[in-house]
């Protein structure tokens, strides 16, 4: 009797049937096999929940980041250009046309550190070229300073991001131990960071160009100055001002820096 209206209030449920194993006896539950000899007694019935299996989750495990790190901090120039030129750590490799290294110097005292690729930074391989790449040699030439002649330039990202998009942290992660790399074969006695991106990702901080400008930091032991993009200041033609300022307290610094 408690079992008919169990079954009754199950089907108003809408659960439907209970599920049982192949092989198993329509009423006990039981396989068949063990059902010889036996005498059959009814047992209540019950609702199987079926509880799908989620995919498993496969996660990179941080000990496989840092080993490719330690791989890449060991490499010489010549390695570091073929991995970089050959990366496919990010969604960046499949969208890209040229990865962009730099250029420069490589004993270079100056090393300028901007933000990623442009599209014609992407198709000619170089970085700062166009717009933005006259502007900073006219930068340049206003404290005495030229393109190749004891100056490097690099990007944080390696590969432009479709559009011109801001680079996500995984993309900037992916490319941090490239340049981390070349700051310690260059071994400049002056960094200059241009551009928000590029000044979060070497000084690992949140805070505005606007109050980390006129102060000196370091990044890997290494004097750095902060300032803005030469793209940012072709839009915000009354912030060429301020990159003046920083461009000649630079200059003051790396004047200290050679008399050391």
């Amino acid at each position: 009797m408690e079992s008919s209206r169990r079954a009754l209030f199950l089907r108003e449920m809408g659960l439907g049937p209970v599920w049982r194993l192949r092989g198993e006896d329509s009423e006990s539950g039981m396989p068949a096999s063990e059902q010889s000899g036996k005498a059959t007694r009814p047992i209540d019935a019950e609702v199987q929940v079926h509880v799908p299996v989620q995919p498993e989750v496969v996660q990179v495990p941080a000990l496989a980041q840092d080993d490719r790190t330690a791989r890449i901090l060991r490499m010489d120039w010549a390695e570091l250009t073929a991995v970089v030129a050959t990366c496919q750590a990010c969604p960046l490799a499949k969208t890209r046309t040229n990865t962009v290294f730099g250029v420069g110097d490589q004993q270079a005292d100056w090393l300028i550190v901007g933000e990623a690729p442009g599209a014609e930074e992407d198709a000619r391989g170089e970085p700062f070229v166009g717009q933005a790449g006259r502007l900073l040699d006219n930068m340049f030439a206003s404290v005495g300073l030229k393109r190749g002649n004891n100056v490097y330039i690099a990007n944080v990202l390696k590969c432009r991001p479709p559009g011109n998009r801001n680079p996500t942290p995984s993309e900037v992660a992916q490319c941090a131990p490239h340049l981390q790399r070349q700051i310690e074969l260059i071994r400049p006695k002056l960094i200059l960071a241009m551009g928000r991106f590029a000044v979060q990702a070497l000084l690992d901080t949140d805070a505005t160009i606007a109050s980390l400008r006129g102060k000196l930091h370091r990044c890997q032991g290494v004097p750095l100055i902060v300032t803005y993009h030469p793209a940012y200041l072709l839009r915000s033609l009354t912030e060429k001002a301020k990159a003046w300022e920083d461009l000649c307290f630079a200059k003051r610094t790396m004047a200290s820096l050679v008399t050391q």
